[in-house]
């Protein structure tokens, strides 16, 4: 179905708190999804909704749980599964920022990558809502760790990646070990006929939305090259060179050419960084919050360890290679050019991606722009860097830590203005502060010159150099 539903949040059963939330996160009006999603799903009804990524799909099932939940006994009441980490901490701080209409509403995420007992510390401690990845999540079932026979809503997200990623028989061990009498939310990017099975299998009489959300052609220019295979690295640096970007994501098909590419381009003076299955939960964390706060100029990622991301004002993506599924062009392509900014997709095609390019022009009803190589040009600005630098503290949720302390202390005693910090991303164990690159090394010593909530910090600038 398709729905005509009002784009207003105040015609949503809200509670006033919820409202006023809203309100002042700036939520101004309801996304497509969220239109059609919403007020079904806040009826009760199981849910089979399908929108790309960035379409405002975690607000939709986040309000949802949360209109749900009582905070007062603290017992798991939602568990939202996630393929990736990634994604997983992005829905996590998506909820916690909705959860401020309630007080102590407990959110946790589960997820590999990390050591298992802080996490078994946090569960004895209670939590209202559980964000996870399947493996982590049935890691903890078995261990008793997590009991999860009180919760009344369960989230797929990104359904047709998990199925992708092998996880439809952890998906059912974990519905089984769910009340029957939940609510499910199937929330899919795509819709194969897995989707179809899974959700026979799992839920109950679902409504079914489905959102055709076309990326902007007035706002995405989409070019193509030519490549020689031996040739398609050395192309990326030469389109960021020509078109001078500030942020770029460079989609490649593996983890390998991921880190080739990635040595390349910090070789040839770029602030680039690498986002693969390969990487650890703290570098990943820091490559993250990093792109996302434009500290670094290139983010050079495979699609699964991409998919979720929603990075606001990203100028640029790069297909370093052509995928074979055009429903994944149309995803990476659509990172760009949203909320009605300008944005660019090039695409690098080797003689034996030609029948991929034809596939995914037939699935957009339209012939691609081709160009060539020869047209890039340096444009002798200089060397590309990022308007940014990330800064970090130890220290973080567990002491407490919140934005205000930092921005206190450094437009404070360390006598910065506001207009020189960037985001504050304060993580479990760690802060991740961005400066203007101009005051980098300086913010760093007076930092650890001086004190945070009257504590002595430590602080260091992270590089761009992962190894």
């Amino acid at each position: 179905m398709t729905s005509s539903a009002p784009t207003s949040f105040a015609t949503l059963p809200l509670s006033a708190a919820m409202q006023a939330t809203l309100v002042q996160l700036g939520y101004d009006a309801m996304t497509p999804i969220q239109a059609a999603s919403l007020p079904l799903a806040l009826a009760g009804h199981d849910l089979i909704a399908q929108a790309r990524t960035g379409s405002g799909k975690t607000a939709a099932f986040a309000l949802s749980l949360l209109h749900r939940l009582d905070p007062r006994p603290l017992d798991v009441q939602a568990l939202v599964l996630c393929p990736t980490r990634e994604l997983a901490d992005q829905v996590t701080q998506e909820i916690r920022r909705l959860a401020r209409a309630e007080d102590n509403v407990k959110v946790l995420t589960l997820s590999g990558g990390t050591p298992i007992r802080p996490q078994v510390e946090s569960l004895v401690h209670g939590a209202h809502v559980v964000v996870g990845t399947p493996g982590r999540i049935i890691d903890h079932l078995d261990r008793g760790s997590l009991n999860i026979d009180a919760i009344n809503t369960l989230v797929l997200d990104e359904a047709d990646r998990m199925l992708d990623m092998g996880f439809h028989d952890d998906i059912a061990f974990i519905a089984s070990h769910a009340p029957k009498d939940r609510q499910t939310l199937l929330f899919s990017a795509t819709y194969p006929a897995a989707i179809d099975k899974l959700a026979h299998r799992f839920l109950r009489q679902p409504k079914t939305v489905k959102v055709e959300e076309a990326h902007d052609a007035a706002t995405i220019t989409q070019r193509f090259y030519e490549v020689e295979e031996g040739d398609r690295l050395n192309a990326v640096g030469r389109l960021l060179d020509h078109f001078r970007p500030a942020t770029t994501l460079a989609f490649c098909n593996t983890k390998a050419r991921c880190r080739d590419l990635a040595d390349l381009l910090r070789a040839q003076g770029y602030a680039a960084l690498e986002l693969h299955g390969d990487l650890d939960q703290r570098d990943r964390d820091q490559v993250l919050v990093q792109f996302a706060n434009r500290s670094c100029s290139v983010l050079v990622a495979t699609d699964v360890a991409a998919r979720g991301l929603d990075i606001a004002q990203l100028e640029a993506v790069i297909n370093v290679d052509v995928t074979p599924d055009p429903e994944v062009h149309v995803h990476r392509v659509g990172r760009t050019g949203r909320a009605g900014e300008a944005g660019s997709a090039f695409s690098l095609v080797s003689l034996d991606e030609m029948g991929r390019v034809g596939n995914i022009e037939q699935h957009q009803g339209g012939e691609f722009e081709w160009h060539a190589l020869d047209e890039l040009k340096p444009s002798g600005g200089g060397r590309l860097l990022p308007p940014m630098v990330t800064l970090q503290m130890l220290g973080g949720r567990k002491e407490k830590i919140r934005p205000g302390d930092i921005l206190g202390a450094l437009t404070g005693e360390a006598g910065f203005t506001k207009e020189q910090i960037g985001k504050i991303s304060v993580m479990e164990m760690s802060t991740y502060i961005a400066v203007d690159r101009a005051i980098g090394r300086e913010a760093v010593k007076r930092l650890n010159e001086g004190k945070v909530k009257g504590r002595k910090v430590r602080v260091r600038m992270l590089t761009t150099d992962q190894r």
